[in-house]
């Protein structure tokens, strides 16, 4: 896992002005047109989704923190109800807020529970069909949201079973959080776990599995009944791949443990404070008011070779040797860690100035990888070498080679040729992506790439396409990623650094 401890907001706090809920109260009815802005006697605002009117079921309502902003309230679209709060002289009763629902055309229904962050927990009954809760930060209000979004449907349609969940709730869940931190610990980066002991860790799953005993510790003597509800949540911004980490991990690790779950996730942004990490809460419920969900299937596997052993590749197809793909995935990181220097420049420029970093340290995974695998096996080595990537390569560009290699190795194994396999590994890639040729990403190395050796173009046709490819970047307007906030001016004349990098490793896996 890339671990990144600088704040990478492209804009200071005083632009975003998130502190001010107005601007909350003007950017959800454009994000989601459903809602609709209902005033208060008070002159608050409380935002409702009039897409729910006709649902029978209770109503979520959720009163956020001004300043604070969790991924959740986007999402997540059983949420009836939000509103933004500045301060404590602004607090909006849960009555009032129940009022602006029932006005706004919600009078059907069997309930509302108006959902808190605050210090200690505690639920009130405001009136017979009524309830406010009120939960330990925002993690735990994410928590809610999914289990009562997630509840059976005889549970959300009865405010007394909803109730119950609830006590649940507050009287059995557990947190934990892990924060990293800008020191290092033993020469690697520093986490501070949730029992307050800072260490220094290898993977990914090493932090999470801690943060895992942690809240699960309680829970251990639950029977065969129950369900348990897992939210996590990445704080102040982790990369998307990060975040995939977090879940994977999470889930292999209550399924190795032989756990019935449901899993949901969040992102938070927290301006009171921007340390970077990641949450976990855990709920047992009776499969009564939860019912376990199905086991994910890989979206990336080949209908044709789900589940299928790749340890072998099917004799019809390719055959490999050691020798040869040694020698050309040695050639190729060994050009991508010369060219760190200059992928690091041009990202300087133009993005994060993390390219290089991601791209060199990406290629010493995979050479220590290979040194001691039997490369005759190309599609099963690059399936377990997908493993140890995702855990040691972060941002934009690691998501994107091990999504496309995952997809690889899957098609090596049932494909004639590598430019058919490497087709059907682009267009996978492209349903995980909206960057396509033009956008101003690696993508437009890749694809002109792939397309000529698809055509049936020898190589050093497809890499003097490839380089046309990197070469337009130059003056293309970024539509996608960190560029995009950067005027035009400032890019131009610099190639996108990814599809840079991209093109170093090809011709020097080409070159041999």
């Amino acid at each position: 896992m890339a671990v990144v401890v600088e704040q990478t907001i492209p804009f200071a706090n005083e632009q975003l002005d998130a502190e001010n809920p107005t601007r909350w109260n003007t950017l959800y009815p454009l994000i989601r047109p459903s809602i609709n802005a209902v005033e208060t006697t008070t002159g608050q605002t409380v935002l409702v989704d009039q897409s729910l009117a006709n649902d029978k079921y209770v109503r979520v309502a959720v009163v956020g923190r001004a300043g604070n902003f969790s991924s959740k309230l986007l999402s997540d679209t059983h949420i009836t109800a939000i509103v933004t709060e500045a301060g404590s002289n602004q607090i909006l009763s849960s009555k009032e807020i129940a009022k602006a629902i029932d006005e706004a055309g919600h009078q059907q229904h069997a309930g509302i529970v108006v959902l808190r962050s605050g210090k200690q927990r505690s639920m009130d009954k405001i009136e017979e069909d009524l309830l406010e809760v009120v939960v330990k930060g925002d993690l735990e209000v994410d928590h809610l949201i999914h289990l009562l979004g997630a509840a059976t449907e005889s549970t959300r349609s009865s405010i007394e079973s909803t109730r119950e969940v609830l006590e649940v709730f507050l009287e059995t869940s557990t947190t934990a959080t892990s924060t990293f931190r800008t020191g290092k610990e033993n020469g690697q980066a520093a986490i501070l776990h949730a029992e307050g002991k800072p260490s220094g860790y290898d993977e990914a799953r090493e932090a999470i599995e801690k943060a895992l005993e942690h809240v699960l510790r309680p829970h251990v003597d639950q029977n065969e009944g129950t369900t348990y509800s897992l939210h996590y949540s990445d704080v102040n911004g982790l990369s998307r791949l990060e975040n995939y980490i977090l879940g994977l991990e999470i889930a292999t690790y209550l399924r190795n443990a032989g756990l019935s779950y449901r899993l949901s996730t969040s992102t938070l942004l927290q301006h009171a404070d921007l340390a970077r990490g990641f949450s976990i809460s855990v709920c047992p419920v009776s499969k009564q008011y939860l019912e376990a969900q199905a086991e994910p299937t890989n979206p990336l596997a080949d209908e044709a070779t789900e589940g299928s052993n790749l340890t072998k590749v099917d004799s019809r197809y390719m055959k490999f040797t050691d020798q040869a793909v040694r020698s050309r995935i040695e050639n190729g990181c060994d050009a991508v860690i010369k060219e760190e220097a200059t992928i690091t420049r041009y990202d300087e420029i133009v993005g994060d100035g993390d390219c290089g970093y991601t791209l060199r340290d990406g290629a010493k995974q995979v050479l220590k990888f290979i040194a001691n695998r039997d490369l005759c096996e190309l599609p099963q080595t690059l399936s377990e070498l997908m493993h140890d990537l995702e855990v040691n390569m972060g941002g934009t560009s690691g998501a994107l080679y091990c999504i496309f290699l995952t997809s690889l190795s899957s098609s090596l194994a049932a494909t004639d040729s590598v430019a058919a396999a490497l087709a059907v590994a682009l267009e996978q890639l492209l349903n995980y992506t909206r960057a396509r040729l033009g956008d101003r990403t690696m993508l437009d190395c890749l694809i002109p790439f792939v397309e000529v050796l698809k055509s049936g173009g020898d190589v050093s046709k497809a890499l003097e396409e490839a380089e046309k490819g990197v070469e337009s970047t130059k003056n293309l307007e970024a539509k996608l990623g960190r560029s995009t906030y950067l005027d035009e001016s400032a890019t131009r004349g610099v190639p996108d650094p990814g599809a840079y990098g991209l093109l170093v490793l090809l011709k020097g896996m080409c070159a041999s």
